[in-house]
């Protein structure tokens, strides 16, 4: 990955959660102070949220090494609001800050955490591959919850990172909120990434990306809300990737690479949750990625596209 061991996510993202933090009453985010120390950002807990603070959250989550933009697009007829994606360091930018690997449960609280921290607090078996970790004395989560995190919580991160609580900033997104439906959209690089990740494509052969995806309409039920933004990505993202390597690997990656490849294909996420009673480790992992991908072999000027987009169960899903 393109020196990777000189860049600290932490430090880039400093900026940006400050910059958050000073714009809060115009963003409709809530600032508070946890009885621990730590600084929380509602970001549709009890705020309002909205989409601009879900594009820049977004680009939090990405380590500072990603652009988030939200643009009107004719793509799909009835869904034309849509979240851009986009990294020259996507690698360490999705999987290193932007996947929400870190498990942080305590009796009935439980999320998992994105962003920077994690690269510090070293949980979890991918900064291994990665070959990466950071160090900061302040540092950012963001947790995909409806609650606030209890004390247990906060204390936990504040050990795994070894920075003091008061250092420690919580950005808090539920789902049903424009906030966190618009965030989590933005994942749609992030997702196609932790699939190459999956199918055992070269890491290192991944030069650039750019991700887009349909920004669905929320919904105060959680099942709808999750099932709507899980199908804006896949059945409606489009991931463009700029690799190395032969044309055979790249040609196989465009085959691999699309949700289209999935067993569980062709049904609303919803719908596949509820069939497997709400568990998401029996969900073909497969399925996790965006419709259509294009792949570009900068070595040899070829490029591969594979999968499509689906307009109907868009349609279908942002309906409901």
């Amino acid at each position: 990955m393109q020196n990777q061991s000189k860049i600290s996510i932490n430090a880039l993202t400093v900026p940006l959660v400050e910059a958050l933090i000073a714009d809060a009453g115009n963003l409709n985010l809530g600032i508070s102070k946890h009885p621990t120390g730590a600084t929380i950002v509602d970001g549709g807990i009890e705020a309002a949220g909205g989409q601009e603070a879900g594009r820049r959250i977004a680009e939090i989550c990405m380590g500072g090494l990603g652009q988030v933009k939200l643009q009107k697009v004719a793509t799909f007829k009835n869904w034309q609001s849509s979240i851009h994606a986009q990294s020259d360091n996507p690698v360490l930018s999705c999987l290193g800050s932007q996947y929400a690997g870190w498990a942080l449960s305590h009796e009935k609280f439980f999320s998992l955490g994105s962003g920077p921290a994690r690269a510090i607090a070293q949980r979890e078996d991918l900064y291994k591959e990665l070959n990466y970790a950071d160090t900061a004395e302040k540092t950012v989560l963001v947790l995909e919850t409806e609650k606030i995190p209890p004390a247990e919580i906060i204390e936990k991160v504040a050990r795994d990172t070894n920075i003091k609580p008061e250092n420690l900033t919580f950005i808090l997104t539920p789902t049903k909120n424009l906030s966190g439906t618009t965030q989590i959209v933005a994942r749609v690089l992030e997702v196609a990434i932790h699939k190459v990740h999956t199918i055992h494509f070269p890491l290192e052969n991944i030069v650039s990306g750019f991700g887009s995806a349909p920004l669905p309409p929320t919904s105060p039920d959680f099942l709808i809300g999750m099932g709507r933004t899980n199908d804006a990505i896949l059945f409606g993202g489009a991931v463009e990737l700029n690799v190395k390597g032969t044309d055979e690997a790249a040609k196989k990656l465009a085959q691999d690479l699309p949700s289209s490849s999935s067993k569980d294909y062709g049904r609303l996420f919803g719908d596949i949750f509820k069939a497997v009673n709400m568990d998401f480790y029996k969900i073909d992992p497969l399925l996790f990625s965006p419709a259509k991908v294009t792949i570009n072999n900068i070595e040899t000027g070829n490029s591969f596209t594979g999968g499509a987009l689906n307009e109907a169960l868009i349609d279908q899903s942002f309906g409901s």
